[in-house]
């Protein structure tokens, strides 16, 4: 993050106003290294089983997403982790296990880098499982160098929004005919930051980690209000968390992944939620979005533009 920061940095005698948004976001993540009432969600009580749920959650083999996975099923619910890297995921999966005999876990493969896997996932899940309560987009990368995914998408919209976009879209049917169920997407305070780049979404002409993290965050964000807005009456809600600045492989700070992982948590399995959609939260409770993620119309321009690239049609 200092090397993309700096390389910026460089560039304010030209742009002042880049010096500007460059303090913000380094401010931003002083609050969320020194103050852990930003940086952690803190404990949340919930005394609620889940008994009969299927859950799924991406990215379940490490941090905060192992963590919600260890959690909802110790409380009852079949979890199904999927991840990119399979032997990694068993790892996990029989590290829950060992904390709970009784959990029902089971890893399935899932790269969310390659369209291809997401459909062959969603093709084989949909003939395995006929129901599903509970879905969690909680797999991502944060501030990697400038690649793409296996079809071409930059690999910060590419996995965290598109390639989750996608596999909500393929499993809808499913978590309608299973109502009621909820959709947790995992964003970031970070979107507080990010702008997205309509003309530029792939980051192409110019690219900066730390910017197309807080763009994918964004992203998040606009996709979980929008989603909600087309689910109202189906039996479906949609809401977007803030972990915090999570102690696990996508930054290494204070905060654990057991406490990172306590407003999905939340989010999946709190009663007083069952009929809440379109919100956003943190610390277990409603927390603030930023403007340019409650705009309506760049919501509905981000869904255009994300079945435009991914070929689908999701009236």
């Amino acid at each position: 993050m200092l090397v993309a920061v700096a390389f910026v940095l460089d560039l304010t005698m030209y742009m002042p106003w880049v010096h500007l948004y460059i303090s913000s976001i380094y401010t931003l993540f002083i609050v969320c290294f020194f103050n852990r009432k930003y940086a952690a969600g803190g404990m949340c009580s919930l005394p609620v089983r889940l008994d009969g749920k299927t859950v799924l959650i991406t990215g379940a083999n490490t941090g905060i997403g192992k963590e919600t996975a260890l959690d909802l099923a110790t409380r009852g619910a079949r979890v199904i982790m999927a991840c990119r890297d399979v032997e990694k995921g068993e790892e996990a999966a029989a590290s829950i296990r060992a904390s709970c005999s009784k959990a029902d876990v089971e890893v399935r493969e899932l790269d969310l880098a390659d369209t291809c896997s997401i459909r062959a996932f969603a093709q084989k899940f949909l003939r395995d499982v006929n129901q599903l309560h509970i879905l969690i987009n909680n797999a991502g990368v944060m501030m990697c160098p400038y690649t793409k995914t296996v079809d071409g998408f930059e690999m910060h919209i590419g996995v965290n929004h598109l390639g989750h976009f996608l596999l909500t879209y393929l499993l809808i049917g499913l978590l309608k005919r299973s109502a009621p169920s909820r959709i947790v997407v995992v964003s970031s305070l970070a979107h507080n930051f990010g702008w997205i780049r309509f003309h530029d979404l792939h980051s192409q002409g110019s690219y900066n980690s730390g910017l197309a993290y807080c763009q994918s965050k964004l992203a998040n964000v606009l996709f979980t209000r929008e989603l909600a807005r087309r689910l109202q009456g189906s039996g479906v809600t949609a809401n977007s968390v803030h972990p915090g600045t999570v102690n696990s492989d996508l930054a290494r700070h204070s905060t654990t992944p057991q406490e990172g992982a306590q407003t999905s948590i939340y989010c999946a399995a709190a009663e007083e939620l069952q009929s809440i959609s379109g919100k956003h939260f943190s610390d277990c409770a409603p927390a603030f979005v930023a403007p340019q993620g409650r705009s309506e119309e760049t919501a509905r321009r981000l869904w255009e533009a994300s079945c435009e690239l991914l070929g689908i049609e999701w009236i």
